[in-house]
Formats: structure tokens, C-alpha cells, sequence
């Protein structure tokens, strides 16, 4: 290890056994971000008058086909890697071994977020407004799985906060000096959502961000980092096209679809969101404890008389 450098954690660390069972920590670092913005999202959700409960009712959905999404782009954008004389056509599955993509699981969370709200009245936008920040909470979580994987690094760095990829490890270049550090693209990353999601609060609180419009900046603050990350980045990338990474492309996609989301919803919701339930579809108020008592009282006043 070079003085100041980022280590990267010896690879026992990246699983242990439980019984019969594999623990990949990349998977309990993906469990931990899911976890946290389920809970974020929540709270955010019941103080805009969402009901207990109502997300797990729409991650049942989201989750699943989010993990579907993510490990298919990343599949069909790193099709070398998988499609090969003798490949092992198993290992397109084996998400633990890393290679998530972050847009495919946008795409197939937003499927089954939308399938999810459908089933429970929440308006799609209102969702993904709550879950904007969750989203950046859950990235930056995730991304230390990356860490322990031996992932996401970028060009070499004299900086004193490069990270050590080891010479033996499958993804050191071959043209590099043993020694070489890397630019730690999974921190750059981590501390490139957290001040999203303070941006996305603050932005919230001065120009009251609904119907949409805070998870338009999501997308705009993530696509433009990404872009800038997967630009730099040498550790196995994503397929180009016209030489440029297809993960570069969808963050410029992800931008042009934020700027757009923005304006759009802006112009056709110049009023206040008053409920994050569509209309017909609000949860019938359920009955106080002193209410029913009340009630009661009255009831037996009224056949006494």
C-alpha cells in the first residue's frame, strides 16, 4: 500500500459463509441501499398524506423487476463479457459476482413502480418525487459493494487519494505498472449523490418540487455525473457506440429526459399538488379512537331517551 492511497479491501472480504450459504457483501450493500430508501421514501410519502405501508406495496413491484432491469442492460451493454465460444452462459445471472447496471434498473423499477402505483391509487410522479432522494441515498450505498468487488475505477492518479488495484486482480490493465493507482470512481460517486440529495431538499423547500419535478433534478444531477464517471473510467465499461460507452449515452439520455420532465410538468401543474392519490382513489379516513367512543355515547344516549 502507497502512503495516503485508498486500499482496496482484500477479497475475503467480498463474501462469507453462513451454513451452506454465500454472503456477497456486494449483495448486502444492494440490500442495505434498497432498505434505506424504502424507508426514506415512506416517510417522505406519509408527510404528503401517503399511508403506512403504501411503498412496500409498490417495491413488491419495483425491486424485482428493477434487479431484472439492471442486470439485463448490463448484460446486453458488456456483450462480450457473456456472449463467447465455451462462455459459461450461467454466469448472466450471477449478479453477485457485480455488474449491475444503474439505467436498467431505472427502467425496470420504473415498470414495476408504475405497475405498483396502479394497484395502490398513488400518483406515479408523487412516487418518484419521495423517492428522488432515496434513490441517490441508495446509489451511494450500493456503491460500496463496487468497493469491496474491485470495481468502478478510473484512469490512473498521482493523487493522494487513489486507489490500489492490485496487479493479480482481473481487472488491472495489462499495459500498467504494478503500483499504479486509479481514480475511486465508486467515492467520487457516493459523495456526488449525497450532495444531490442535499440539493434536491433544499431545491424542495424554495421552489416546492411536485408533479415530478424533483425526480426530473434526479435525473439531471445523476446523468451528469454519471457521464463525467463513465468518461474516465478503464475498469471493464459498457459497449460504444460511435466510441462513445453505451452507460455515457444513457446519462445523456437521463439529462435530456430530466430537462424535459421539468419543463414539461411545470407548464401542465402550475398548481399545488394537494394529494399524492389520484383522484377517486384516496384512502377512506379511518376512525379515530375517541370518535368511535363518541359515537357510541351518543348511541346510548339517543336509546335511553
Amino acid at each position: 500500500m502507497q502512503p495516503m492511497s485508498i486500499p482496496s479491501p482484500d477479497p475475503i472480504w467480498s463474501q462469507f459463509h453462513l451454513g451452506p450459504l454465500t454472503i456477497h457483501t456486494y449483495a448486502l450493500c444492494i440490500l442495505a441501499g434498497i432498505v434505506a430508501a424504502t424507508i426514506i421514501t415512506q416517510r417522505r410519502l406519509s408527510a404528503r398524506g401517503g399511508h403506512s405501508g403504501v411503498v412496500l406495496d409498490v417495491i413488491i413491484w419495483a425491486v424485482p423487476l428493477g434487479i431484472v432491469g439492471a442486470r439485463f442492460y448490463h448484460v446486453f451493454t458488456h456483450v462480450g463479457d457473456y456472449f463467447y465460444p465455451g462462455a459459461n452462459l450461467g454466469n448472466i445471472f450471477a449478479i453477485w459476482d457485480g455488474g449491475n447496471a444503474l439505467y436498467g434498473s431505472l427502467l425496470g423499477g420504473a415498470l414495476g413502480a408504475w405497475i405498483g402505483c396502479r394497484r395502490t391509487g398513488i400518483r406515479f410522479w408523487s412516487f418518484a418525487d419521495a423517492l428522488a432522494p432515496a434513490m441517490l441515498v441508495a446509489q451511494a450505498l450500493g456503491r460500496f459493494g463496487n468497493y469491496f468487488n474491485h470495481e468502478l475505477f478510473g484512469l490512473p492518479t498521482t493523487l493522494p487519494w487513489g486507489q490500489e488495484i492490485l496487479p493479480t486482480d482481473t481487472m488491472f490493465p495489462d499495459n500498467l505498472p504494478a503500483g499504479t493507482l486509479f481514480h475511486p470512481l465508486f467515492l467520487y460517486e457516493i459523495i456526488w449523490n449525497l450532495i444531490g440529495v442535499g440539493i434536491i431538499l433544499v431545491l424542495e423547500r424554495r421552489l416546492h418540487l411536485r408533479w415530478g419535478r424533483a425526480f426530473a433534478v434526479y435525473l439531471i444531477w445523476y446523468g451528469l455525473g454519471r457521464s463525467w464517471l463513465e468518461a474516465i473510467r478503464i475498469d471493464p465499461t459498457s459497449d460504444a457506440f460511435l466510441g462513445i460507452p453505451a452507460n455515457v449515452w444513457a446519462s445523456f439520455v437521463a439529462v435530456a429526459l430530466g430537462v424535459i420532465l421539468f419543463v414539461v410538468q411545470t407548464r401542465r401543474h402550475p398548481e399545488p399538488e394537494l394529494s399524492v392519490y389520484r383522484d377517486g382513489r384516496e384512502p377512506t379516513p379511518e376512525a379515530k379512537p375517541d370518535d368511535t367512543t363518541s359515537e357510541r355515547a351518543d348511541d346510548h344516549e339517543h336509546q335511553a331517551s
